[in-house]
C-alpha cells in the first residue's frame, strides 16, 4: 500500500518558471551591489544598492524550495549528490580561471588594492569549494569572491537529503511548523549575536548561519506539495521584499529604524519565504505574473553563469579604467558592464554549464542502470 508521504512524492508538480524569470532579478540585485565599488551613483540609491545582496538570501531560501518541489522518489542520495555537483562545479571552475587573471598578482600588492597574492594553498580551497568556511576575507573571498556562496549551496546539498528524510512523512502541519522553526531559529541567532558581540556566535562559520534559510524554503515547498495554498496575492509577497530592502535603508541612517537592519537579513528571509509561496501558488491555480515573459525567464536560466561572472567583469572594469567618482553618467558604465556580463553568462551557461551537466547526468544515469541490471541479475540468480 503506498504512503501519503510516498503519493505526494511521486505526484507531479508544475514547473515554476515565474520563479526563474524573479531569479534573475535577484542576480541583477547582486550586480548593483557590486558596481558601488567601480561606478557608483550619486544620492540616496545607494543606500538601496547598498542593500543588493540580499539577493544571494533570495537564492539560498529558493534553493531549499526548488530542490524541495522537484524532488522525486527512488532517486538515490549518491546520484542527487552527482546531479547537485553536475550544476555547480563545471561552471564554477571555468568561472574561477577566469577571474584569477583579474583578482590576484605575482607582484607587490599596491597599498589599498584589491588585489590579492597569489596563493596556490588558498587556490585550491576555492577549486574544491571549501573556501565559505573561513571568516578571514583573504580566504572567504578567494579566487573569484561571489563564489564563497556555493561553499553554503554544497551544504545545503549535503544534508538535503538527509532533511528530506525527516520532513516527507510531515503532513502540511508539520512542515509549517518545522518553517516557522526555522524563521525562530534565524532570529534568534541574530538575537545572539547583537546582544553579546564579543560570544563564540559571530564565530559560528557562515554555512551554518546560513542553513536556516534553506530550512525555510524546504518546509515551505513540502507544505504546498502537501496542498498548503495561503491565499496571498504576489504583489504582497514581492512587495514585501521592497518593503523590507526599504526600511533596512532608511534603518542604515535613522536611529529608530537600527533594530531593523540589525534584523535585516531574517526579516528579508521571511520575505521571500512570502514571495516564493506568493508566486508559486498562483502558478499551481493556473494563472501567470510579470516574471514569467520569455526574456526574464531566459535571463532566469543564465543567472547561476551570470552570477559567477559578473564580480570579475566590474573589478577587471576597475582594474583597466579605475575607480569612477559618483556621477549620473557612471549609468553608462552600469548599462555597458551589463550588456558584457550578460554576454559572459549566456556563453559560460551555453557552452559550459548546460552541456558538461547533461553529459554528467547521462553518464550517472547510464551507471545506475547498469546497477540495477547488475543486482536484479543477481537477484535473479539466487532464487
Amino acid at each position: 500500500m503506498t504512503s501519503p508521504a510516498t503519493a505526494t512524492l511521486a505526484a507531479p508538480t508544475p514547473r515554476l518558471d515565474v520563479l526563474t524569470g524573479l531569479r534573475w532579478w535577484a542576480a541583477f540585485l547582486v550586480f548593483l551591489y557590486h558596481m558601488r565599488v567601480f561606478a557608483p551613483l550619486p544620492g540616496p540609491i545607494n543606500l538601496l544598492f547598498d542593500q543588493g545582496y540580499f539577493g544571494v538570501t533570495f537564492f539560498f531560501v529558493l534553493s531549499g524550495f526548488v530542490l524541495t518541489w522537484s524532488m522525486r522518489p527512488g532517486v538515490r542520495t549518491s546520484t542527487f549528490y552527482w546531479r547537485r555537483f553536475a550544476r555547480i562545479w563545471p561552471a564554477h571552475i571555468v568561472a574561477l580561471l577566469i577571474a584569477i587573471p583579474v583578482f590576484y598578482t605575482l607582484g607587490p600588492v599596491p597599498e589599498g588594492s584589491f588585489l590579492k597574492p597569489f596563493d596556490l594553498g588558498i587556490l585550491l580551497l576555492s577549486v574544491v569549494v571549501l573556501q565559505g568556511w573561513w571568516a578571514n576575507p583573504a580566504i572567504l573571498f578567494s579566487g573569484n569572491p561571489a563564489a564563497w556562496t556555493l561553499t553554503v549551496e554544497m551544504l545545503f546539498y549535503a544534508v538535503h537529503p538527509w532533511i528530506s528524510r525527516v520532513l516527507v512523512p510531515f503532513a502540511k502541519r508539520g512542515a509549517l511548523v518545522l518553517a516557522a522553526a526555522a524563521v525562530l531559529w534565524a532570529f534568534a541567532y541574530r538575537a545572539g549575536a547583537v546582544l553579546w558581540p564579543e560570544s563564540w556566535l559571530v564565530h559560528v562559520p557562515m554555512p551554518l548561519v546560513r542553513v536556516p534559510e534553506f530550512l525555510l524554503g524546504m518546509a515551505l515547498a513540502w507544505a504546498m506539495r502537501s496542498g498548503w495554498r495561503p491565499r496571498l496575492h504576489p504583489l504582497i509577497g514581492v512587495g514585501s521584499m521592497a518593503v523590507v530592502v526599504a526600511a533596512i535603508a532608511i534603518g542604515t541612517v535613522r536611529p529608530a529604524f537600527a533594530h531593523v537592519a540589525a534584523f535585516g537579513n531574517e526579516l528579508f528571509t521571511v520575505a521571500v519565504g512570502l514571495a516564493i509561496v506568493s508566486l508559486a501558488v498562483r502558478t499551481v491555480n493556473g494563472r501567470r505574473f510579470l516574471f514569467e515573459t520569455r526574456w526574464q525567464v531566459k535571463l532566469g536560466e543564465w543567472s547561476f553563469a551570470f552570477y559567477l561572472v559578473h564580480a570579475t567583469a566590474i573589478y577587471l572594469a576597475l582594474r583597466v579604467f579605475g575607480y569612477q567618482e559618483a556621477s549620473w553618467g557612471n549609468l553608462g558604465w552600469f548599462a555597458g558592464l551589463l550588456a558584457v556580463t550578460i554576454v559572459l553568462a549566456w556563453a559560460l551557461h551555453h557552452f559550459v554549464e548546460r552541456p558538461l551537466e547533461r553529459r554528467m547526468r547521462k553518464w550517472k544515469d547510464a551507471q545506475d542502470r547498469a546497477d540495477s541490471g547488475a543486482r536484479q541479475d543477481a537477484g535473479a540468480a539466487t532464487q
